[in-house]
Parts: structure tokens; sequence; C-alpha cells
């Protein structure tokens, strides 16, 4: 018994009705929003745009008096205007204007927006050919470069080969200082003043020009070739086993 007791104390507690009385004032003020909705009064703006609706959905009838007169002409309703029947069937769509900005504000600022997404269109373009030809030029300055060092390897060469192959026919001193690896920076300097000033000098000359004057001499001379690396037994004919006087020539 002292448990029931207990139990219908807990049940008519304070706090058991007051949260009874919030959920009744909460029902109250969700019914009360409702009615509020329906009997909301709706303002200018919806009543025009429901009316402008219920308007475009109709089809315009016989008390209309522009389509009065099409249908004098010949026209009939779901036909395509013109003479030849190729014109618009359906009216042209009704575009409301809600902002406040003037007529062709619109348009300006689409022309704006095209204008802005051209320019960064160009930029990007004039980007990417800046760094086309960057890359281009880089490209060009390692060929010219590794072509330098590959002359230069044939000259060395040739030179050592002239060398070789002067000093058995007793040539004690080369045609020119240069022709001889090494012996150019070991001629003296009094020896330099002495020299004819219409002579010219191989600081002049180019490395291009060395090897070529160079390899004609050796062909001439020994007929020798520094790309085939052999001597040509032919004296009448050097270039019989020989392909060519140039680096291209042997690739």
């Amino acid at each position: 018994m002292k448990l029931n007791m207990a139990e219908e104390e807990d049940y008519m507690s304070d706090s058991f009705i007051n949260v009874q009385q919030i959920r009744e004032a909460r029902r109250k003020e969700e019914k009360q929003h409702e009615a509020n909705l329906k009997n909301r009064q709706k303002s200018l703006k919806e009543e025009e745009q429901e009316r402008r609706d219920i308007g475009l959905k109709n089809a315009l009838g016989c008390e209309n008096k522009g389509f009065t007169l099409l249908q004098k002409m010949g026209y009939k309703s779901g036909q395509a205007l013109g003479k030849s029947g190729d014109g618009i069937v359906e009216p042209i769509p009704l575009n409301v204007k809600t902002g406040k900005s003037g007529l062709g504000h619109e348009a300006l600022l689409k022309q704006k927006a095209e204008e802005k997404l051209e320019s960064c269109r160009r930029k990007i373009h004039m980007k990417n050919q800046a760094e086309e030809t960057a890359a281009e030029q880089f490209r060009l300055r390692l060929k010219y470069k590794q072509d330098e060092v590959k002359l230069e390897g044939d000259l060395k060469r040739s030179q050592q080969a002239c060398r070789q192959l002067d000093t058995p026919k007793n040539i004690q001193v080369p045609r020119e200082a240069w022709y001889w690896l090494g012996l150019e920076e070991e001629t003296d300097e009094e020896e330099k003043k002495e020299q004819d000033e219409d002579d010219y000098k191989s600081e002049d000359l180019s490395i291009l020009e060395k090897l070529q004057i160079l390899t004609g001499y050796l062909r001439e001379e020994h007929l020798y070739c520094i790309w085939c690396g052999t001597a040509s037994e032919d004296k009448e004919d050097p270039s019989s086993n020989c392909p060519g006087p140039t680096a291209a020539d042997h690739d």
C-alpha cells in the first residue's frame, strides 16, 4: 500500500502538472501559427505573381482583339506564325524585371564579365607562350652547349692525330701552332710579336673553323679521318671509304 501511495503522489506532483501545461501551450501556439498562415494577407507582389501566372497559363480567346485579327487572316490556334508557317508557335516568354537597376544595366554587367574573362584568357595565353618560349630558348642553349663540347672534343682529337701523323714524316714544326695540341700555349710571346701583321691569329678563328681547317689538312696530307679513325689507302680517291668530311656525314 505504501508503494501505491508513493506512485500516486508522483503522478500528482507539480513537475508532472508543469510538463502537461507546457505541452498544451505548445499545441496552442502551433495551431495559432497555422491559422495565421491561412489568414495572412498576401503582399502586392505575390498577388501580381499569381495573377500573372494564371494569365500566362490561359490561352488567348476570341475576346482578345489581337487574336481575333489573326483569325481573320487565317490563323488557327497552335499554328506557327508566318505566311509559310515557319515562325514561332509559342509566345515570346515574359521576363519580369524585379531589381531596381536601370534598363541595360544587366547587359552592361554581362559585357564587363565577358571582358574580364577574355582578359584572363589572354593573360593565361601570354603566360603559356612566355613559358614555351623560355623552354625553347633553354633547349637551344643546352643544345648549343652540347654541340660546342662535342666540337672541342673533335678538335682535340684532330690535334692529337695531327701531331702523331706529322712526327713520323719528320715535321718538326706544324703548319700552324694550334695544329698540335698544347703547342700553341708553349709558343713564346716574342715569337708571336715577330709574326707578320697580315697573318691571321688563331684566336680569330672559331672552334668550328679550326676543326674544318685541321680535318681538311689531315685528309689532304695524311688521308686520315678522325671520325672513321683510319687512314685511306687510296691516294687518288681518299673519300672512297669515308662518307664525308664532317661529323654529320658519319651519323
